[in-house]
């Protein structure tokens, strides 16, 4: 059997990571996945699907994230009852994240980066903004020609 599903979609609100009694990390979270076609009025709707994460994997996702960030998960889909306090079956579906992915362009929300004097000259000159990314990720001026 095959129970797997791949999610890419933007939080609707800020994760509040809690714990269980024995001290696991758990994350529930509602991602907002857009859908591929448009409505009559010709608007993208989305589907709002309720994610748990468990661990470390919740644990990051709480200290990197916030909402409208954009993530992937690969999970599987879980469903359950219960009776609520009106005696009504309640059924949920839900899916189970075993792995994430951050997919926000982080350098547009980073500071500059500032560098040391000695990594901002080359042959006595000041080098360029782009030039200085180069150095950053260990690529020379000619590597990036």
């Amino acid at each position: 059997m095959i129970n797997q599903v791949i999610l890419v979609g933007r939080l609707t609100r800020k994760p509040e990571l809690r714990s269980t009694p024995d001290g696991r990390s758990v994350l529930n979270v509602i991602l907002a996945v857009n859908r591929q076609f448009r409505n009559e009025s010709g608007e993208k709707e989305a589907d709002f699907v309720q994610c748990i994460l468990w661990r470390k994997t919740a644990e990051n996702l709480a200290q990197y994230c916030t909402k409208g960030s954009l993530i992937g998960i690969t999970g599987r889909i879980q469903t359950r009852s219960y009776d609520n306090s009106d005696r009504k079956r309640v059924f949920v579906t839900e899916v189970i994240a075993e792995q994430v992915q951050f997919l926000d362009n982080k350098r547009k929300e980073m500071p500059e980066r500032s560098l040391k004097k000695e990594e901002m000259r080359r042959d006595g000159r000041e080098i360029s903004r782009s030039e200085s990314d180069r150095v950053l990720a260990g690529k020379s001026n000619k590597d990036a020609w």
